[in-house]
């Protein structure tokens, strides 16, 4: 049976274009996979703390098994979100654009859930760091929305996107290297032209609708 876990980032309800264009999918996913199991964790509308000195202090303790209890209580959000990505095999991000990167609850997540000892180690080879990812076998959906135009791979403003491919390089650097991004671009130009991409992004995405599986 195959289970997914939603991550909604926008801080937008029902006005959100990339929380819609997500559901969307996942209707038409479920209808595809009814036995499916569906676990949702909203990051945009739901404050997920941001790390602080307390969360690092017992997030990089020496000997993991001796944290106190005040260091395991510091940890237990971050050691329930992991533990949702450890359940589950497919992963559906959505997420605005927000000032060329992610709102700040995405980011939130992410910290919390890039963990040495759980979703990366970390050993020295002659004295030189190399991390070595411990997630396998996920594969992640990225839907996203943008105010602008032409922020996608190859396009006049690609070097502009700190959203997508940095979501692409975390995801990485935890071991989920099978990632597709769906993106809406245009919210501030006309109307009929972000029509169009949302268009777009709705077939593309019940095109994916009908294979989006771990291999």
């Amino acid at each position: 049976m195959s289970k997914i876990l939603v991550i909604h980032a926008s801080p937008r309800g029902d006005r959100s274009h990339s929380r819609r264009l997500a559901e969307g999918f996942l209707s038409a996913w479920q209808v595809r996979y009814p036995q499916a199991q569906v676990t949702r964790r909203e990051v945009g509308r739901t404050l997920i703390p941001a790390v602080n000195e307390a969360f690092v202090a017992a997030a990089f303790h020496p000997e993991p098994e001796a944290r106190s209890l005040s260091m395991q209580a510091d940890l237990a959000l971050s050691d329930q979100l992991v533990g949702e990505l450890f359940d589950n095999d497919l992963l559906l991000i959505s997420t605005p654009m927000y000032n060329f990167s992610v709102p700040s609850g995405l980011k939130a997540w992410v910290d919390q859930i890039v963990r040495l000892g759980l979703t990366f180690d970390h050993t020295l080879d002659n004295g030189v760091a190399q991390y070595t990812p411990l997630l396998q076998g996920k594969r992640a959906l990225i839907v996203t929305s943008r105010g602008g135009f032409g922020f996608g791979p190859g396009a006049e403003l690609e070097a502009l996107n700190h959203a997508d491919p940095w979501l692409r390089t975390a995801l990485g650097f935890i071991g989920i290297n099978d990632v597709t991004v769906v993106a809406a671009e245009g919210e501030e130009s006309a109307e009929r032209t972000f029509a169009v991409s949302v268009a777009e992004a709705e077939q593309r995405l019940l095109e994916l609708a009908r294979e989006f599986q771990v291999a």
